[in-house]
């Protein structure tokens, strides 16, 4: 909270949530002395006694913080549905506020909940209140998140594939080795499907392999494809015992089945992706960007959000995706490295997006190219690139314009003015 609204708050609140016994609550002064307690279960019920506890302890409910261990779920939602300003206390700060207090370490449900309340009230201007995002960029981020999740079930299918087939099928492996995706493609998937051992691929007809290629979704060059792939499944290569094989064929089978509806999923998700993110009024600003694309917009903002004042300055954004350096000074020492602890999902996405504006933008390639000839390593680089494309970003979602080359890296004849700031990247 501001500091200038810390001396109206009196009375702060914490609540030790459960998955299945209910929540402690408890309700604190500046004292620190307890004023209400209560166990609340996840429920409209258990809200409205929530709130009612509130609005006995103080007129101004609304004024009273509530610390909580976890930044999602029905209960947070419906808190700052009503307007209850929410903090989310890292449980791992919450342990070590707990060996502070108490060198034993016992623990129990009010207790936990006290010490929540007691972190916020000693420590809130160390903490930030939960954002508040549009439902529009609520949908984006479930969904983005549901995205991610997805493709990384789809990447490990994959690779169990994979490996099962390298241990009696390596034909297969090989048959698709020179397309992007490899056994991932789809065409790939229906031959697999029909074949999923070395004897039954060998004894394909044509027929059968050219229907499978047409029903994948390939329209060009059929015929070719199918004289390979016949040509090829009926090349002499090291084989399992046939007992053994045909085991082997039933693992692939489960696999391919799995993963076929993992691919369904991620591009049904896909779909629903994209024309969400495109409702957006923010998306605009998103593709106007180099190298930015329905998937890595939709998860710049899932993470960013829409909320203005989440992040006041362009240097808040950079720190919170890990895109600033962090500087260390303690007496006669003094080093400048990467930042580690920040949002995971937006550093990965924009070690990609900085990487994909090196063929989309002559301003992002020259601002790489000054980096690593300046000693930094690829990936430091392209950190600091990434920094720099997001104070563009937040000036552009501040202003309301789109992105524009001529100012975001100006050159020498060009009268237009850098962004404000640039990021020191670490060499490492």
């Amino acid at each position: 909270m501001p500091p200038q609204q810390r001396f109206l708050v009196r009375y702060f609140a914490g609540i030790d949530w459960s998955d299945t016994s209910g929540h402690a609550v408890a309700v604190i002064d500046t004292h620190g002395h307890v004023v209400a307690e209560a166990h609340i279960e996840e429920s409209p019920e258990g809200v409205a006694d929530l709130l009612r506890l509130l609005s006995g302890v103080s007129r101004r409910r609304r004024s009273i913080p509530v610390a909580i261990e976890t930044s999602r779920g029905l209960l947070v939602g419906a808190l700052r549905a009503h307007g209850q300003p929410v903090y989310a206390i890292n449980p791992m700060s919450a342990a070590r506020y707990r060996t502070r207090l108490t060198p034993s370490r016992k623990k129990s449900d009010p207790s936990d909940a006290r010490l929540l309340a007691n972190i916020i009230r000693g420590d809130a201007h160390l903490h930030r209140a939960l954002w508040s995002p549009s439902p529009q960029a609520g949908a984006v981020n479930t969904l983005a998140r549901a995205h991610l999740d997805a493709v990384r079930d789809q990447r490990a299918l994959a690779n169990r594939l994979r490996s099962s087939l390298r241990e009696y099928y390596p034909s297969a492996l090989s048959a698709w080795a020179h397309l992007p995706d490899n056994v991932l493609r789809p065409e790939a998937r229906a031959v697999l499907t029909l074949a999923p051992t070395p004897a039954r691929a060998a004894r394909l007809p044509q027929r059968q392999i050219a229907t499978a290629l047409t029903a994948a979704g390939r329209r060009r060059q059929v015929d070719d494809h199918t004289a390979r792939l016949y040509a090829h499944f009926r090349v002499r290569t090291l084989r399992q015992p046939p007992a053994v094989e045909a085991a082997m064929g039933v693992r692939t089978a489960a696999i391919l089945g799995q993963l076929d509806q993992a691919c369904r999923a991620t591009n049904d998700i896909t779909t629903h992706l994209a024309d969400t993110f495109a409702a957006h009024p923010q998306a605009a600003t998103y593709l106007s960007f180099p190298g930015v694309g329905t998937v890595v917009g939709a998860r710049l903002l899932s993470e960013i959000g829409d909320d203005p004042i989440r992040f006041p300055t362009a240097r808040a954004l950079r720190a919170y995706a890990t895109a600033a350096p962090l500087t260390w000074a303690s007496g006669t020492s003094h080093s400048v490295s990467r930042r580690r602890l920040g949002n995971k999902i937006l550093m990965a996405t924009g070690h990609h997006w900085a990487f994909a504006t090196l063929t989309a933008s002559p301003g992002c390639r020259a601002h790489y190219d000054r980096r690593r000839a300046a000693g930094d390593r690829h990936a430091a680089a392209l950190r600091n690139l990434y920094g720099r494309l997001l104070g563009c970003l937040h000036h552009c979602l501040a202003t309301g314009q789109p992105y524009a080359e001529q100012h975001a890296f100006p050159t020498r004849g060009n009268s237009g003015a850098a962004p404000s700031e640039d990021v020191a990247g670490s060499r490492g």
